[in-house]
């Protein structure tokens, strides 16, 4: 009887506490015409983004002194999010395409 009533008091303070995890989602950014969209995207740390090219181009999604995403024509790629900020990507290849992600912390 006392294990369950431990039970019950520590899923009580969980949730009474917000102590549930949020789970991860995944966010499509689709590459069409030569352009990101949509071109601005929210997420949190811990979401993963796939980005889904449609054109018959390879194209990166690049971070200016940070990270680099190839994703191959016709195809898909993706990246986790690790840290909150803003993040600002283009295409190193065609740099007239831009983005942007907006990451808070869970």
């Amino acid at each position: 009887m006392r294990a369950g009533f431990y039970l019950v008091a520590i899923t009580g303070l969980m949730l009474g506490n917000g102590a549930m995890l949020a789970e991860a989602r995944t966010i499509r950014v689709t590459i069409d015409k030569m352009a990101f969209v949509p071109a601005e995207i929210e997420a949190q740390v811990g979401d993963t983004i796939e980005w889904v090219n449609n054109d018959i181009l390879v194209h990166t999604a690049t971070v200016k002194g940070g990270w680099e995403v190839m994703i191959p024509a016709k195809g898909t790629a993706s990246r986790a999010v690790v840290e909150a900020g803003q993040v600002d990507f283009y295409c190193r290849f065609h740099p007239n395409m831009k983005g942007r992600i907006s990451v808070a912390a869970p």
